[in-house]
């Protein structure tokens, strides 16, 4: 029987003008809040928490030269060397990001910093460059940098892209301790980890939803609660006791976060003896949740 509810569709499909025009904001707004975090909390404070701007923080330290300038230097030949060692991925997103981004910080260099307080500037330095680069991953874009010398690692020489990331930006933490000082390495480990958090905050959301898998004798009793006092969807897989070697039914349900009481008590009512697996997932995408 065909489901009477229309299936909705995304609001901007994938490939249309708007999608694109999107995803082009969201990268030229993620590089402004990368460049205001970078001016008003990082480098006054001479704290680099790594990539090419941790760097540039490094070298006006040691040269004087303008912040921008060295992001400029690095960021375009890296991407020539991505283009050249790694071919089309690095495409016209990671071009616009790579001349974007410094150019940003030159334009809010004059700003006053908002805090002296290195503790401060590294939480809230941390969050704005967390939030920027989420923006910029949603727009499917790079600001390029360490990013391009990180898959250049990751193709060549098999090292995952975690790792490699996490190597480069350890080195420039760890230079930056040498110029600046200990201290200012320790603080810069802090907005680096507040970075990586707020990144997963922005590209998943704070909407986690919950998946339960369940196995009882009561299944059709419990599916039809699901569907119909839940007002959820379910599949059935098909599972085999390892020890009993007997067939049973396995439903999965996936539900929000304050769906889960009323689903452990109709299973309860159901089948006090289910076995029941319920964990958390990051994204759910499909009818009856977010869109793609």
């Amino acid at each position: 029987m065909e489901n009477s509810k229309r299936r909705r569709e995304p609001l901007f499909p994938a490939g249309s003008p708007i999608r694109r025009m999107t995803e082009y904001v969201h990268l030229l707004l993620g590089s402004l809040i990368i460049a205001l975090s970078f001016n008003l909390f990082l480098n006054p404070n001479r704290i680099a928490t790594g990539g090419v701007t941790g760097l540039s923080t490094i070298v006006q330290q040691l040269w004087g030269i303008t912040p921008a300038y060295v992001q400029w230097s690095m960021n375009i030949p890296l991407w020539l060397l991505g283009i050249v060692l790694l071919g089309g991925r690095f495409g016209f997103k990671t071009a616009v990001g790579s001349f974007v981004l410094p150019l940003f910080v030159l334009l809010t260099a004059g700003l006053s910093p908002l805090t002296n307080q290195a503790l401060l500037a590294s939480v809230y330095g941390g969050i704005g460059i967390g939030v920027g680069l989420g923006l910029v991953f949603r727009g499917r874009g790079s600001t390029g940098g360490m990013d391009v010398v990180a898959q250049v690692l990751h193709h060549y020489m098999g090292i995952s892209l975690g790792t490699a990331i996490a190597l480069l930006d350890g080195i420039i933490i760890v230079t930056a301790g040498f110029v600046f000082s200990a201290e200012n390495a320790l603080y810069a480990l802090i907005g680096l980890f507040i970075t990586s958090k707020t990144i997963d905050l922005i590209q998943v959301g704070l909407n986690t939803s919950k998946v339960a898998f369940i196995i009882s004798d009561a299944s059709e009793q419990i599916a039809r609660s699901v569907l119909y006092e839940l007002d959820r969807g379910l599949t059935r897989l098909q599972g085999i006791g390892g020890y009993t070697n007997v067939e049973k039914p396995v439903m999965m349900v996936v539900i929000g976060q304050r769906e889960v009481t009323r689903l452990k008590q109709v299973i309860r009512d159901a089948d006090p003896y289910a076995f029941v697996i319920i964990s958390g997932t990051s994204e759910v995408f499909g009818e009856g949740f977010q869109l793609y």
